[in-house]
């Protein structure tokens, strides 16, 4: 073991225990203690078993974790103990990936807009990897960061955002110019970067970007540089209902992968999934603290619901789309009325979700957000002054035995490998079977 996890960071539960039955133990503790804080409850067996199936997909191609996403301390240490990399985008997330014990590395500074004093901070703790997309980025890291190893980001050729003021990457026309300048301000230029995003994405953007990142490399090579570092980004899907396009996605990049990178062509190939290690590990509990009856006459919904940190009496389930799944006991024989949900009342354009199917609720009822793990935790200031939720980690003993046989390492017990091949994933009852070997040791992939 790497030593970055260890029994006392987690909750062990048993096999048939999950993650609902932890939530509503804690709901009971919380109400008995008159406790009125939100909370998290994440399963680090679901990151576990995300991890593997991540390897086994894409064979090739090595995760860095980006921290923006889930800075959580759980996730840092779970992802560390499997060989995963970090994808930081300032000094303080580097800082908090090397306080754990990770190698400089294992760091990726993915930023392509990054401050001069957080430059110098990734050269003096020996970042090296980063990205560029622009002459002003280039200036900064010679000036500040002569050993820096830098990624020409380019424009992923994804479908039409939203913002397309705020996408980053070069166009192939201006690649030259920028590999040439870097020349000759001497800064050494190892590979090409792109980020597809999560929105809208579509398994053909990554062949596209891909067979684009070829011609920019040979442009690279054309200029005397090493070429041997690819990254595909990240965008890849996390939920138990995007599973097929998962795959569809793994696929149309493996095949893409072959055609202009082919195994043993000498160059590392690493991408950056956030949202797909984290989103369906993280289930999130929030009390109603006031609520407002609208007349139903009045455009809008029936009834105006804040969400905030009460103790509670209720609870009912809700999907990350703010879909309604079924009333969890114990379930309130009411009829439904339509509903908004708000943030903090400090917050007054925080409006979480409209025209949801609830019925009348009480201050001090409990929702319950599934699919909450990605960008939901806090990493700097407290908004509006509300506490900063507690998490409480659980993983399956099953789990935790697959990481340390992920590791190379048997088992403490005499359990034998058919006792492994079940539910990694200590949450909700749909977790799927995957059998762990020493075959997935980071030696031989991370």
């Amino acid at each position: 073991m790497n030593g970055y996890l260890n029994e006392s960071n987690f909750r062990m539960v048993e096999e048939g225990f999950t993650t609902r039955d932890l939530l509503e133990n804690l709901l009971v503790e919380l109400c008995q203690a008159s406790d009125q804080q939100a909370f998290f409850v994440a399963d680090l067996g679901d990151i576990v078993k995300k991890h593997l199936h991540f390897l086994k997909a894409l064979p090739r191609v090595k995760p860095y974790f980006p921290v923006k996403c889930n800075s959580s301390e759980g996730v840092i240490r779970l992802l560390a103990e499997l060989g995963a990399g970090f994808a930081c985008t300032n000094k303080a997330e580097i800082a908090r990936v090397q306080s754990i014990g990770v190698p400089a590395d294992k760091i990726f500074y993915s930023s392509p807009c990054k401050q001069v004093a957080h430059i110098k901070y990734a050269a003096n703790h020996g970042v090296q990897l980063m990205t560029f997309d622009n002459e002003v980025e280039l200036s900064k890291v010679a000036r500040s960061h002569p050993h820096a190893r830098m990624l020409l980001g380019i424009a992923a050729d994804s479908s039409p955002s939203t913002h397309p003021s705020m996408t980053f990457g070069t166009t192939l026309k201006s690649c030259r110019h920028l590999l040439e300048t870097a020349k000759e301000q001497a800064v050494e230029v190892v590979g090409i970067s792109f980020h597809l995003g999560s929105c809208g994405l579509e398994p053909q953007a990554f062949a596209q970007s891909v067979a684009a990142a070829q011609l920019a490399f040979e442009m690279g090579t054309e200029l005397g540089y090493q070429m041997q570092v690819l990254d595909i980004g990240g965008g890849f899907p996390g939920t138990e209902e995007t599973r097929a396009q998962f795959e569809e996605i793994a696929a149309t990049i493996n095949s893409a992968l072959d055609l202009y990178f082919p195994d043993g062509c000498g160059v590392e190939i690493v991408a950056r999934p956030g949202r797909y290690y984290v989103t369906s590990a993280f289930t999130f509990a929030a009390s109603i603290t006031a609520m407002e009856e609208v007349p139903a006459e009045q455009p809008g919904s029936d009834g105006r619901l804040e969400t905030r940190q009460v103790t509670g009496h209720w609870y009912i389930l809700i999907s990350c789309g703010c879909s309604i799944s079924p009333l969890q006991k114990p379930c309130p024989d009411h009829p439904a009325h339509s509903s908004s949900l708000w943030g903090p009342p400090e917050h007054a354009e925080d409006r979480i979700a409209d025209s949801l199917e609830l019925p009348k609720l009480q201050v001090g009822d409990w929702l319950i957000f599934e699919d909450m793990g990605a960008y939901t935790i806090a990493s700097s200031s407290l908004l509006g002054g509300c506490p900063r939720p507690q998490i409480t980690y659980a993983m399956s003993r099953v789990a935790w035995k697959a990481v340390q046989l992920f590791q190379g390492k048997p088992p403490q017990t005499e359990d034998t490998r058919e006792s492994v091949c079940a539910p990694l994933s200590c949450g909700w009852e749909m977790a799927e079977t995957l059998c762990v070997t020493p075959v997935f040791a980071p030696a031989s992939i991370i």
